[in-house]
Parts: structure tokens; sequence; C-alpha cells
């Protein structure tokens, strides 16, 4: 009876020591998870403060203000092309191109006496219409032939060959009978010095960009930052006006984007 007792006495203790670890592990594992989830909240508090700081700092540098710069420059012509284009009429063939050679001659020796050099002056083949031999031929022509005959003169001495264009016309009282057609005979007038100037003038559209970007900050209580983009626009050379072809504008616009903060 006593031995029984004894067995339960020992029983019970056990069942009590059971207990009393599983309690003592039930206690640790809640604090374990109590520290583990303040951790997390601490952790995750701290990384949006972080993202928010950074989608802060990222729209103050989204802040863009997009200006343009130009630069303009009055040349003068460098080079000139001048096309003389003369006609001559006849019913024969042969004395038709001995008048069209005379009359080249003629007008090549002008050319040279008034100070063009010689290697300017090219030559193309004279075009013949034979009015008989079109379609519609005009049976009542005085003359059968007309030939158009064409000179070219490619020169760097505008000044000097703008001079002879207003004088060539003195060959008229020699029989010479120029086209003044506008559109085939037009000069030319042209600046081939494009890449001198064009290291200064993309220096000035910047900086003009920048001083009106500075401008833009100032009166919107900014401060400005550095180039986000920039684009250079092409270079263009046009004609000041109608009348004086042989003065040219070029021009040029650069297109900055600079970033903007408070």
């Amino acid at each position: 009876m006593v031995e029984n007792v004894t067995r339960c006495n020992t029983s019970l203790s056990s069942v009590k020591r059971s207990i009393n670890g599983r309690t003592s592990m039930t206690n640790i594992n809640t604090k374990a998870a109590t520290v583990l989830g303040l951790s997390l909240i601490i952790g995750l508090s701290a990384l949006g403060f972080l993202v928010q700081q950074m989608a802060v700092k990222f729209k103050e540098y989204e802040r863009v203000v997009a200006v343009k710069g130009l630069s303009e420059r009055e040349v003068v012509a460098d080079t000139v092309i001048w096309p003389i284009q003369f006609t001559v009429a006849d019913n024969q063939l042969s004395s038709l191109f001995a008048t069209v050679d005379q009359q080249t001659q003629l007008i090549t020796q002008f050319l040279v006496e008034k100070g063009v050099d010689r290697a300017a002056i090219s030559l193309s083949a004279p075009a013949v219409i034979d009015k008989k031999a079109q379609q519609y031929g005009e049976d009542r022509a005085e003359f059968r032939y007309l030939a158009t005959q064409t000179l070219t003169v490619y020169s760097k001495q505008v000044d000097q060959v703008r001079k002879i264009i207003s004088e060539i016309g003195q060959l008229g009282k020699q029989g010479v009978v120029f086209n003044q057609d506008p559109y085939n005979n037009r000069v030319e007038f042209s600046f081939t010095g494009l890449n001198a100037i064009k290291p200064d003038m993309i220096e000035e559209a910047t900086k003009q960009a920048r001083e009106v970007a500075q401008k833009f900050a100032k009166d919107s209580q900014s401060t400005l930052g550095k180039i986000k983009t920039a684009s250079q626009g092409q270079f263009s050379i046009t004609d000041r006006d109608n009348n004086t072809p042989y003065i040219k504008n070029v021009r040029v616009v650069t297109t900055v984007e600079y970033y903007l903060s408070d």
C-alpha cells in the first residue's frame, strides 16, 4: 500500500515538471515572437522613412526647365556661281556654230579683261533646236535653228564678279543676246566658312540658354542645377534679303534642359 502511494507521488512530480517545462518554453517563444515583431515594425518604419526621403529627393531632381539659346551671325558670301547664257538664231548650222564660237570667245575675253581667272570659267555644249523638226514646227519662223550656250563662272572673287555682272550688258552692243531667265540663270552666292565660326556660335547659344534658365530659376525662387539634356539644332544659312543675296544670315538654336531645386 505504501509502495503504491510513493509511486503516485513520483508520477505527479514528473507531470508537474513536464508542465512547468512546457510553460517555460511557451514564455520563451512568446518573448521571441514579440521581439521579432517589434524588430519588423521598427525595420519597416525605417524603410518607409528612407523611401519617403528618396522619393522627395527624386521629386526635386525631377523638376526641370527647358530653354533655347540663339546665335546669329551676318556674313558675306565667299563664293559666287554665275551662269551666263546667250542665244543665237540662224538658218544654217555652220554659220550658227560659228557665231556661237565667236560670241563665246567675246564673253570669255571680256571676263578675263575684267579680272576673272580663266580657270574659273567653264563651258557647256550648246543646245540646238531645229524648229522644223519639231512636231509642231513653226513654218513661219524667220530662223530654223536656235542655239543656247552657257558659260559658268565659279569664283571666290565675289566683289569683282558682282561688279562685272552689272557691266556685261555692254556686250549687247556687239550682238550678244543674253538669256535673262531668273530661274535657270540665277546668280548663286554661298558661304563656305561655317566650320570656322561654328564653335563660337554654339558657345554663344549655350550661354544664352543658361542665362534664360537662370532668370527663370530666379523668378520661380528656385536654384538652377546641372544639365539634364542638351541638343544642338541644325545650322541654317539664308539670304539676308532678296536684294542682297551675297549677304548671308547664319543661325543656330540650342535646346537645353536644366534641373531645378528649391
